[in-house]
């Protein structure tokens, strides 16, 4: 039991699949979590959506639960830092709270031919430069344009200002302060396709664009703010930190020093290179977002976004039934006979970074009579390995400076050792894996302590991180070049015509 002059940070961390809470003491040591998974709709072929009360309701329980096995009082926990799955959109009525709609995810494809028409339109560039962005259905601001087209009432509603739209992490906020706070962070705003990630604001040549109204927009702040307090645990607690799943995690690995990159691997995979003060523009159409805000100073960063990672591994287990679960799959891997030549492309949702093509569809390549589930589990996990080769080639021939040579990972697929030894060996680089392997809900944490004053600064926390293990290459590079060639090769296959 913990005295009550202990201090502890609360993480919430939404995720795509499950909501988790983690609980944090002042040595960063993980002292109590909950988690717990949600339904997931697909009401049309490349459609995804959550119903928002099943994450709010999940998020909140999870939260309980932390505090419950911790045994500790809502006085004892310092603060609150929110990190969630980025995109995601929710709409609600301002004076219920009722959400007009299940949230469409960041998977969901269903607004491509609207990019589609306004990239014809010649409206990429425009838009690029102010968000440095993407015309693509991953974003926000095309998922708001459809809600308000699609839901009887919903754009009068939005024009009288009686509606509100926010990701995940506003979503969170308006319900744990009980309507009080409608706010974001800039890290979530950037990811809407309406935020000029230059002017720190939110742009009204975009809104025009898009037909949004500016009445539903939240207020943006600095990643570690005051965003106002919750009441639902017992005494008030300060909501002081949030960040987009994939910019928590850039914090949460301490990649504070430009140069420094990471990848993070859960549903999806996301690799941040941190550019510091510099907004890089892409040429290998990578996206220029902000990793972080704080005090008012915007750090930038390229990212490359994989959109299917532990995903796949998910479609093995529930799809094929191949695994009973995810930590099988590398020890099914490492049975395979690679010999065979098998690719899987997890195109289930289209391809991300640096192909970016909505219209491409999952394949698998090189199937003989002799391949089996061991030789699909292969194909599956170094489907993931190519791709981040893919993303950080191109971030390298983007940024154009040295970058560090050592990758920093997280994300569930990390634990799994083979995986990581294979990614290694397709990088031709060092992999390192931190002893803190929750490293988002890490990040969100040490927003809400130190803006607490009970972590840190950047300086502190960056010396607390530690090194679980190193992954050096080890596979001939003959050998691996062989395979990226059998890769290129196996991607130009499904890309749309």
């Amino acid at each position: 039991m913990s005295s009550l002059t202990d201090k502890f940070i609360l993480a919430l961390d939404q995720g795509t699949t499950s909501s988790r809470a983690i609980l944090f003491d002042r040595q960063y040591k993980i002292v109590a979590q909950a988690q717990c998974e949600f339904a997931q709709h697909f009401p049309a072929a490349g459609w995804v959506e959550h119903n928002p009360m099943d994450i709010w309701q999940t998020t909140l329980d999870t939260a309980k639960q932390a505090i419950g096995k911790a045994g500790i009082e809502a006085q004892q926990i310092a603060g609150i830092g929110i990190t969630n799955q980025r995109e995601t959109t929710v709409i609600w009525h301002r004076k219920t709270g009722t959400p007009i709609h299940n949230a469409i995810v960041w998977q969901d494809r269903r607004t491509a031919d609207y990019c589609n028409s306004l990239k014809e339109q010649g409206r990429e560039a425009l838009v690029s430069s102010k968000t440095g962005l993407l015309l693509d259905p991953y974003f926000s601001a095309t998922k708001i344009a459809w809600l308000l087209d699609h839901i009887p009432g919903a754009r009068d509603q939005a024009n009288r200002g009686e509606l509100a739209f926010g990701t995940i992490d506003s979503w969170l906020l308006w319900n744990l302060t009980e309507g009080r706070s409608h706010a974001t962070d800039a890290t979530n705003a950037s990811r809407t396709l309406l935020y000029n990630i230059h002017r720190g604001e939110w742009d009204e040549t975009l809104l025009s664009l898009f037909n949004i109204p500016a009445s539903l927009l939240p207020e943006v702040k600095d990643c570690a703010a005051d965003f106002g307090a919750t009441t639902l645990f017992g005494n008030p607690i300060t909501i002081a930190g949030i960040a987009g799943d994939q910019q928590a995690a850039t914090l949460g690995q301490a990649c504070f020093e430009t140069g420094m990159l990471k990848s993070t691997y859960g549903t999806g995979c996301f690799a941040l290179l941190n550019t510091g003060t510099t907004a890089v523009t892409s040429k290998h159409r990578l996206l220029t977002t902000i990793a972080y805000q704080l005090d008012g100073n915007v750090t930038y960063a390229i990212e490359g976004s994989i959109f299917i990672a532990g995903a796949a591994v998910q479609w093995l287990r529930d799809g094929l039934g191949i695994i009973q679960s995810a930590q099988q799959s590398g020890e099914l891997a490492k049975t395979a006979d690679e010999s065979q030549g098998v690719y899987m492309i997890p195109a289930f949702t289209g391809l991300g970074a640096p192909w970016w093509d909505a219209d491409a569809r999952g394949a698998l390549i090189g199937l003989t009579r002799g391949t089996g589930p061991a030789e699909i589990a292969c194909a599956a996990l170094e489907s993931v390995c190519f791709q981040t080769l893919d993303l950080l080639d191109a971030m390298h021939a983007d940024w154009g400076q040295p970058v560090e040579t050592v990758l920093r990972v997280d994300g569930g697929m990390v634990n799994s050792d083979w995986t990581m030894q294979r990614l290694a060996d397709i990088l031709q680089a060092p992999v390192d894996r931190p002893v803190i392997a929750e490293t988002t809900a890490l990040g969100a944490a040490w927003l809400a302590g130190s803006f607490t004053g009970v972590w840190p600064d950047q300086a502190g926390f960056a010396e607390g991180w530690r090194l679980d293990k190193n992954f050096s290459p080890e596979m001939p590079r003959d050998r691996r070049d062989a395979k990226v060639a059998g890769w290129n090769t196996a991607v130009r296959r499904v890309l749309a015509p």
